[in-house]
């Protein structure tokens, strides 16, 4: 697999490093800390050696004295390591470990603390825009996401399908994190439908014919292994009634794609308009994961169903964002961010659509959502350089 450069920047000390499969942990850190001595948990050997005996981690870094970067892989399947790795961290001054994952759930399980803040945690996205530079093309991205597993493959689709299945086998049935693999596959399919959209257990429950509260074990299940994420409603000095629930999206367009079913009810332009609002979204959390200041992402909704797609809200400012699938900006598309502006009259606000010129409208800078994403990059503040 190529290498393309990240956004992501090491930290000086010992980290966690958590994405999901497939978003290039492994090959990143073998460029950016190539005299690393790695040790793979993905491999059924090592994983049982570790798990039998964790200690034999201390006489391996007592052997690589001249080595200061130690990476251990997938550390969630064998986290009676972490206390071993938790005491060198305390002797060896010198040394730094990195610990990846694809999944929390197993560590939370087992009770681990995550070496009580002795190592900092980062997260792995899919590419950014910016990242891939001239090869991104908006059109590929919203067919088959940005996952580095998917775009190097020779056949990228087939790759994309069989991702949800690599998952099922290996994370959610091999660790017994569901009784029934089938049920789940269903809710994989029905939680589809809630991309980009506020979340209702209920309906999702009655879609897969399961209990309100297994479907809410579900949810949690694919937050802890980062195949997706809640977006909370923004509340700060609230001047209207908001909606409560939180929006739900897959951590990427091409895999949202991969489990949506279609059919010939389905409109494809609602299929497209969700795949480009979750693009927008996974850029705007990887931003602001890779960013040294502090962000949070939300989306604003009130009760009488005026919304803003995304609010971005931190070190930098607050910015709005509506996301439209349209080729032409019309006056009503505007709403939500004309109300959210007389409310927060400090904030910036962009109109992204599928149209290719950009103009200023009622004081919202209206933009191709293209050339939003590739310029959004990690060293400069949200539409500095638009």
């Amino acid at each position: 697999m190529e290498f393309v450069p990240r956004f992501l920047t090491p930290p000086a000390g010992s980290f966690f490093l958590f994405g999901p499969r497939g978003t290039g942990k492994s090959l990143w850190l073998a460029n950016v800390l190539p005299g690393a001595f790695r040790l793979d948990l993905l491999d059924p050997e090592t994983e049982r050696v570790y798990r039998a005996r964790p200690e034999r981690l201390r006489d391996v870094v007592a052997g690589h004295r001249e080595t200061r970067d130690f990476v251990i892989d997938e550390v969630q399947r064998a986290p009676e390591l972490l206390p071993v790795v938790h005491s060198l961290i305390e002797e060896r001054k010198n040394r730094r470990f990195v610990l990846t994952g694809s999944s929390a759930r197993k560590l939370k399980r087992a009770g681990v603390d995550l070496l009580a803040g002795r190592a900092v945690l980062r997260t792995m996205h899919p590419f950014m825009a910016a990242e891939l530079g001239t090869r991104f093309q908006l059109e590929r991205a919203l067919q088959l996401g940005l996952l580095p597993l998917v775009s190097a493959a020779e056949g990228p689709a087939d790759t994309l399908r069989g991702y949800a299945s690599l998952y099922l086998r290996e994370e959610v049935q091999l660790e017994g994190l569901v009784r029934n693999v089938g049920s789940f596959a269903r809710f994989l399919e029905a939680i589809s439908f809630s991309h980009g959209q506020p979340l209702n257990l209920s309906a999702v429950s009655r879609e897969c014919e399961i209990e309100r509260k297994t479907v809410e074990g579900h949810v949690a299940i694919l937050e802890d292994l980062l195949l997706a994420f809640r977006l909370p409603v923004f509340t700060r000095r609230a001047q209207r009634a908001l909606s409560a629930h939180p929006k739900l999206f897959l951590f990427d367009s091409g895999v949202y794609r991969s489990l949506r079913p279609t059919g010939p009810l389905d409109r494809p332009e609602e299929i497209d308009g969700a795949a480009l609002e979750g693009l927008v979204a996974q850029h705007l959390r990887a931003w602001i994961a890779y960013r040294p200041d502090r962000h949070t992402l939300h989306f604003w909704r009130t009760r009488a169903g005026v919304e803003v797609d995304f609010v971005v809200y931190g070190d930098t400012g607050m910015v709005a964002i509506e996301v439209k699938n349209t080729a032409r900006v019309r006056p009503e598309d505007l709403r939500g961010l004309a109300a959210f502006r007389d409310d927060y009259p400090k904030s910036k606000a962009f109109l992204l659509y599928r149209g290719r010129e950009k103009s200023i409208q009622q004081g919202v800078l209206c933009l191709p959502a293209g050339d939003f994403l590739a310029a959004l990059a990690t060293s400069r503040p949200i539409g500095d350089t638009l």
